[in-house]
């Protein structure tokens, strides 16, 4: 008799989960169509500033004198000596003349020692733009090494990324 009531139970306990993920299913595509998701208006475009660089050290290494190279083990003897603290990344944008984004970006490690990483996004209406971006990754330096001034067309949803490239000669527009 324990045997009836179990082969009954089965065919509802078939249609419940039949029922049940196609509740599921439908959720899922409505969710997927509804609602609408834009990314950008229709008359914009984005730029991403994104740079990922270890800076120049923050000082200049130094020879030891032979009082302090015989105060050190002997596998530590080394002639010099070069501080790893690693100088901020200094980013400026502008676009068509009009200042976007000035950071300094310190660097990362317990001793200051690793790379600084910047990451932006900027909406801006599509068409011609004059973007220019200047980073420095050296504090003893007065002059911004690193510059480019590039007149772009953007068209409406596209995106336009800046990176840094030493292979490709600094600054590159994508």
């Amino acid at each position: 008799m324990a045997e009836r009531d179990t082969s009954q139970r089965r065919p509802l306990a078939w249609a419940g989960q039949v029922l049940l993920y196609g509740a599921f299913a439908l959720a899922i595509g409505v969710f997927s169509q509804w609602p609408p998701y834009r990314h950008l208006q229709p008359d914009q475009a984005l730029v991403k500033l994104s740079f990922v660089r270890v800076g120049k050290p923050v000082g200049d290494c130094r020879k030891l004198s032979d009082e302090e190279l015989a105060k050190l083990p002997p596998n530590m003897r080394t002639p010099t000596v070069c501080p790893r603290e690693r100088s901020p990344l200094t980013v400026q944008m502008a676009i068509d003349g009009r200042p976007v984004l000035d950071r300094s970006v310190p660097p990362t490690g317990l001793r200051q020692d690793g790379a600084s990483a910047v990451y932006e996004r900027v909406v801006v209406p599509a068409g011609e733009r004059l973007i220019t971006v200047s980073l420095s990754d050296d504090v003893r330096a007065r002059a911004t090494p690193h510059r480019r001034e590039e007149r772009v067309t953007l068209v409406p949803g596209q995106v336009l990324v800046i990176d840094y490239d030493a292979e490709k000669g600094g600054i590159t527009f994508q």
